[in-house]
């Protein structure tokens, strides 16, 4: 069978930094080719190549035996190359129907519209992948999930033969990943080609038929999934090998830091809740989706104000009626979504790590420039921030720099309890080592560390104790020697009961 995808010794560099050199990658129908590799490896440049937003300094790329050069985001469209990214490109104000009309219908601006064929037409793409969604409900009323299926039904009928999914699965809740799954199986026995990016190893044994590894721009392997095993998928991404992905030691805890008793918000449902974080311990926070995880970080930062119960630090009962009142008290907040709550990314990194320090370092009104730089660079230097200078802006930075300029600008505010939500998603593997091995260091300076995660592999392997959340409660709270994957999970679903704080 000859491949329906073939790139064949890609080059590509961008003002003299080298992108891509020589990488070669092939599709075949009704294949799911999961390609990966670190921040920086070259997927996203590649992806651009293929569909024709960056033109290839050398090599070249072949759809169906068809040459595409020059290609164009037009014509690879035209003849079947679709690209859904983490964040759905939809207009918000305009229909589904619209919306999906924009991939496969044709003509000129000045033309009458058949409305209801438009969204018969709609309606039958969304049926096909299972998507009981309205066609004139506007994108705007649509969730995450369902706009990413609105994604994959106008792919369709653009008669797609090729799918690319770059980080599909990022920002949605477990129940919606089976879902996603379900319809990319459909679309490969349907004889679509399924090009599947992720940093989640899980979902990739889980779904592909193989895998290619792009390291510094070059392609390292290309292995069926089922001959590769995880400790050499990832020495293979990395260039090295990561032992200790989880690097958790034991380091000596201190005295409690907070506590918090029957703990209650009505606005976030969360109720009685009760338990204790020592200096030096992590406590992993885990629970599905919608179980109260970052609504109890939210109550702790003071952004939903508890309504019921108390919270005390250093044995003593706290008001935390506002961000400021945390920060005040000596809490930090590093949120879930860090390009939107976590850094600005048009902000450089010097103004990003001193932000929740402004009061600090300012006087009259007047900003202390001069300490702004000498803090950032501290933090740079100290969470190993790969950077240019503290000069470049945040959005210039890998999805794990991101995150640990995220944390400077919180360390910077010397807190005594940091709360870390989802502290690694969407990172790559090598990112998540480094950040892992931050939180361990940070623990061992005495920090009291509360960290929520859907992924229990980064629960079980970072935690000294573990508190499983289910509606809005705390289920219980699992010791390290205790905690099993079987064990969480059964609290999680209300099959068990664990002992308390």
């Amino acid at each position: 069978m000859n491949p329906l995808l073939a790139v064949s010794g890609v080059t590509k560099a961008f003002a003299g930094v080298q992108a891509l050199r020589g990488v070669s990658f092939d599709l075949f129908p009704g294949e799911i080719h999961a390609l990966v590799g670190e921040n920086g490896a070259g997927k996203s440049t590649l992806i651009k190549v293929i569909t024709g937003a960056h033109q290839p300094d050398a090599g070249s790329v072949d759809l169906d035996g068809r040459r595409l050069s020059p290609n164009s985001p037009l014509l690879s469209r035209s003849l079947g190359i679709a690209a859904i990214y983490q964040q759905p490109a939809l207009f918000p104000d305009l229909s589904v129907a619209e919306n999906m009309a924009m991939g496969f219908e044709s003509g000129g601006g000045w033309r009458l519209i058949d409305w209801k064929r438009r969204r018969a037409r709609a309606r039958e793409l969304l049926d096909r992948i299972g998507a009981r969604i309205d066609p004139d409900a506007p994108v705007s009323a649509l969730t995450m999930p369902e706009q990413q299926m609105v994604e994959i039904a106008k792919s369709l009928g653009g008669q797609a033969k090729v799918l690319i999914m770059d980080e599909p699965t990022a920002a949605l809740p477990e129940h919606e990943v089976a879902n996603l799954f379900r319809v990319v199986r459909e679309l490969k026995g349907q004889g679509v080609g399924v090009v599947y990016i992720s940093h989640r190893l899980d979902e990739l044994y889980a779904l592909a038929d193989r895998v290619t590894v792009l390291r510094d721009g070059q392609t390292v392997a290309t292995r069926p999934m089922k001959d590769v095993e995880r400790p050499e998928l990832i020495r293979l991404m990395v260039g090295r090998e990561i032992s200790a992905i989880f690097p958790k030691r034991d380091v000596a805890q201190g005295d409690v830091v907070l506590e918090t008793r029957a703990l209650g918000c009505r606005a976030s449902g969360l109720r009685n809740v009760s338990l204790s974080i020592r200096a030096g311990e992590i406590l992993g926070l885990a629970g599905l989706v919608g179980a109260g995880r970052t609504e109890l970080a939210r109550v702790l930062f003071g952004l939903t104000p508890a309504t019921e119960g108390e919270i005390l630090l250093g044995g003593r009962a706290a008001a935390v009626r506002s961000p400021s009142d945390a920060v005040d008290l000596g809490i930090a907040y590093v949120p879930e979504d860090r390009r939107r709550h976590g850094v600005i990314l048009e902000m450089p990194i010097a103004e990003n790590a001193t932000l929740a320090v402004l009061r600090r370092i300012s006087k009259g009104g007047f900003i202390d420039f001069g300490r702004e730089r000498e803090i950032a660079a501290s933090y740079v230097e100290k969470l190993a921030v790969k950077t240019p200078s503290i000069d470049t802006p945040a959005g210039n930075l890998s999805g794990g720099n991101q995150q640990k300029v995220a944390l400077a600008r919180w360390l910077a505010t010397e807190p005594k309890v940091i709360l870390l939500d989802e502290p690694t998603q969407g990172i790559d593997v090598g990112a998540k080592a480094e950040i892992h091995r931050l939180m361990v260091d940070l623990a061992a300076k005495g920090l009291a560390i509360l960290m929520i995660s859907s992924e229990l592999p980064e629960i079980l392997g970072m935690s000294d104790r573990v508190g499983v959340m289910r509606g809005g409660a705390l289920a219980g709270i699992l010791s390290r020697a205790e905690a099993t994957q079987e064990r969480v999970m059964a609290l999680a679903l209300g099959h068990a009961k664990g002992a308390a704080a």
